[in-house]
C-alpha cells in the first residue's frame, strides 16, 4: 500500500472540509488538516474559484510533506504580520509555526507551496503547540 495521498480538485469553499476528510483519513494529524485547509484557502482567496489544484501528501514515517501545486506561477504566497484587527493574512503564519518548513517551487506553468511536519501532532520547529478545534 502507498504512503502517498494525492488529490486532484477545483478549489472551492466545499473543497477544504473534503480534503481535510481525507488527509485525517490518511494521516490521523490535526496538524497536516490543518495545514490542508490553510493551503487551499489560500488559493481559493488569491487564485479563485474554480482553480484546478493537486494536493499531495507523502511520507509517514517521523515526517509527512503537504504541497499543493496550482496553475499561477506568479502569485506566490507571502509571510506577513497581520494587524490584531484584521480578519485575514494569518494563514501562512500559522503554516510557519506549525511546519519544520515550507516554501514555493516554480515549475513550468506552476507553483508548488509545500510544508514539511513531523507526524506527531502538537510539536513544531518553536515547540510544543496546542490545538484547538472546534466541532
Amino acid at each position: 500500500m502507498s504512503s502517498d495521498l494525492t488529490l486532484r480538485l477545483l478549489v472551492t469553499p466545499g473543497a477544504v472540509p473534503l480534503a481535510r476528510h481525507a488527509v485525517r483519513e490518511h494521516l490521523g494529524s490535526h496538524t497536516a488538516e490543518l495545514c490542508v485547509s490553510e493551503l487551499l484557502t489560500n488559493a481559493l482567496t488569491h487564485l479563485g474559484e474554480g482553480t484546478p489544484v493537486t494536493l499531495r501528501v507523502t511520507g509517514r514515517a517521523a515526517r509527512t510533506r503537504v504541497e499543493l501545486t496550482d496553475p499561477d506561477p506568479r502569485a506566490w504566497p507571502v509571510l506577513r504580520e497581520a494587524l490584531d484587527d484584521a480578519e485575514s493574512g494569518r494563514g501562512l503564519a500559522l503554516l510557519d509555526a506549525l511546519a519544520l518548513r515550507w516554501g514555493v517551487v516554480q515549475g513550468p506553468g506552476s507553483k508548488t507551496v509545500w510544508c514539511e511536519l513531523e507526524l506527531d501532532p502538537g510539536h513544531s520547529r518553536h515547540g510544543r503547540v496546542a490545538l484547538i478545534t472546534g466541532g
